[in-house]
């Protein structure tokens, strides 16, 4: 299928709820596609549906023809934080002309105690859970075994952060535009849309892949490399009959710093242990070889789980059109998006290909 159009609120502090965030992003991403909510044949979502946002509700799909007053296919995808890509490759595979994608969340309605026992129910159950062993903890031993395994540091992981927070700066739906780095309010709120449909448009959907692994991190034979994300990327090359050498810009899911350094090697950018001088070169900085994470990402874009994946392709459909404001890449023909969920649990890519029309 092709992106027709694409939407998102500020990714932010902001209030409102859930209804009213997503139904801002659904109405932007019809305005960018120019046509009508009765131009929709069906409708994907992702949403965590948190006992903790103060909403009460369950029934996303439901809640959603409400809205836009259509009784239609309304389907919920979840995946946790990996809920907006999954709801994408979801959507491409329906046999309807015009599809709604989008995915939100309500992260600020609760204190971080609360927020964090909710998230932390994504990890296993038995060992993880009742050890405390929660997502920050699986990534900080992902990120010791990576320096201990390739002689990474602490300063490439910096380098990775101080580049998104740069980019983030010219980003005006991202959390932290033109904002100093503190360490307030990094949870966030917000919703991104985007309309998929079999009518020929500038940007082909050219792969759509999904992988699910292990739950638990111990459960791999290798901390340092996700396998969920090395199937999903070699499936999607595969699909675009491309290689990764081809590709112009990238959207990594790095809501740890350190997944973004171990993603450039599953994703195929460079060999096993060289993701640190990716880095060290600034090769994937914005006026690098291979610009990653352009918006921002998850770092400093921001994280409202399952908008993140649907993010991802806002940024990349408004760099290949041109509407990229004071961060725009040229001449993008490639774009690559990875979101994940849980500690390389679900992962999908996703491959986007600029066609002439």
């Amino acid at each position: 299928m092709y992106i027709k159009g694409v939407g998102m609120t500020k990714f932010g502090i902001q209030g409102g709820t859930s209804q009213e965030l997503v139904y801002e992003a659904a109405m932007e991403a019809l305005d960018d596609a120019d046509i009508k909510l009765e131009d929709i044949d069906a409708i994907v979502s992702s949403i965590v549906d948190s006992e903790s946002n103060g909403e009460r509700q369950r029934g996303f799909s439901s809640v959603i023809s409400s809205i836009f007053k259509k009784k239609i296919p309304i389907i919920t995808t979840s995946a946790v934080c990996g809920g907006g890509g999954a709801a994408l490759w979801t959507a491409n595979r329906l046999d309807y002309d015009n599809v709604l994608v989008m995915g939100v969340e309500r992260l600020l309605s609760n204190n971080s105690q609360n927020t964090t026992h909710e998230i932390m129910m994504a990890g296993e159950r038995i060992y993880e859970q009742a050890e405390g062993l929660i997502f920050p903890a699986q990534n900080a031993l992902v990120a010791q075994q990576y320096m201990l395994k390739y002689g990474a540091t602490t300063d490439d992981f910096a380098l990775v952060a101080l580049k998104n927070h740069q980019n983030a700066f010219y980003n005006p739906k991202a959390r932290f535009y033109r904002k100093e780095v503190t360490l307030k309010h990094l949870s966030v709120n917000g919703a991104a849309a985007a309309v998929l449909t079999k009518q020929e448009t500038d940007i082909n959907i050219v792969s759509s892949s999904l992988y699910t692994d292990r739950l638990s991190t111990f459960e791999s034979e290798d901390m340092t490399s996700w396998e969920a994300t090395r199937l999903a990327a070699n499936d999607s090359y595969r699909q675009a009959g491309i290689c990764p050498s081809d590709i112009d810009i990238v959207e990594i899911h790095d809501a740890f710093t350190p997944v973004e350094v171990i993603s450039y090697e599953d994703l195929g950018f460079c060999k096993k242990g060289e993701g640190k001088n990716m880095i060290r070169k600034g090769i994937t900085n914005y006026d690098g070889e291979l610009p990653v994470n352009v918006s921002g990402g998850l770092k400093a874009k921001g994280h409202p789980i399952s908008a993140t994946g649907i993010a991802q392709i806002y940024e990349l459909a408004r760099q290949m059109r041109g509407h990229a404001e004071g961060r725009q890449v040229d001449d993008v023909k490639y774009a690559l998006a990875q979101n994940i969920g849980g500690a390389g649990s679900t992962v999908s890519v996703h491959i986007l290909k600029k066609v002439s029309i």
